[in-house]
């Protein structure tokens, strides 16, 4: 796996290999387990059912890094946070900040794009209980780094939703920018901020998550501040 994620040439070759990964026996077993039984509310539609790739433009200029798929959210319809609750916050917010041109992400074919923006995750397939072992996060990681490579020429900053993410991104800026990453790492927590001198600034945001939705923990004002950070860092007017 390591091999093809480095032959892609570009970021649809790239979105082609991801698709075709089998590299996790326990992932590909849930992914095609959930594909197959699908929920009550989905049971007419045809589930994706396989990793899932990256979503936005080839120049972004701002990286969102997510944790995983959701089961029945993008390993339903194919899109990173296409089809479910989180993914309805996410877009809400980057459609206020002028990043998406509509608020809602149903289905892979509705219509909606990014505007100097891509989404991708650092584990690709939905993993049981939302919880991807480490050795799955380390087995997938070729595939985050050399989307960020592809990217590499405009990215200016990356957005992580979770610590999950946050903790992800310390192996890629090694592998993909060759910057040794601080010791002791910064602690992730909403609103935390990294910045080096030859990488993308690095921004923390508590995961668009259900549970930190529904309690409040987080808000849409709360996202907006991050986004507008996010802007301001990357020169996106």
């Amino acid at each position: 796996m390591v091999a093809r994620a480095a032959r892609a040439t570009d970021l649809v070759d790239l979105d082609g290999a991801v698709a075709d990964c089998f590299a996790c026996p326990r992932l590909v077993a849930w992914r095609e387990e959930v594909a197959r039984t699908r929920r009550a509310a989905f049971r007419d539609q045809t589930y994706w059912g396989r990793p899932v790739p990256g979503f936005g433009v080839a120049d972004a200029r701002i990286g969102i890094l997510g944790l995983a798929p959701a089961a029945h959210g993008g390993n339903r319809t194919g899109r990173i946070f296409t089809g479910d609750r989180s993914g309805d916050v996410l877009f809400a917010a980057l459609h206020r900040a002028g990043l998406a041109n509509q608020p809602t992400s149903v289905a892979a074919d509705d219509g909606l794009a990014l505007r100097d923006t891509r989404i991708f995750a650092a584990v690709r397939c939905a993993p049981p209980d939302n919880k991807p072992t480490p050795a799955e996060r380390d087995t997938c990681a070729p595939w985050l780094r050399r989307e960020v490579a592809l990217i590499r020429p405009t990215l200016r900053v990356v957005v992580a939703l979770g610590a999950f993410a946050w903790a992800a991104w310390w192996p890629t800026l090694r592998e993909v920018y060759g910057v040794r990453p601080p010791s002791p790492r910064p602690a992730f927590g909403h609103g935390a901020h990294w910045s080096g001198t030859a990488a993308p600034a690095l921004l923390g945001c508590y995961h668009v998550s259900q549970q930190n939705t529904f309690t409040g923990r987080l808000t849409p004002g709360m996202l907006d501040d991050v986004f507008a950070r996010a802007k301001q860092l990357a020169g996106v007017d």
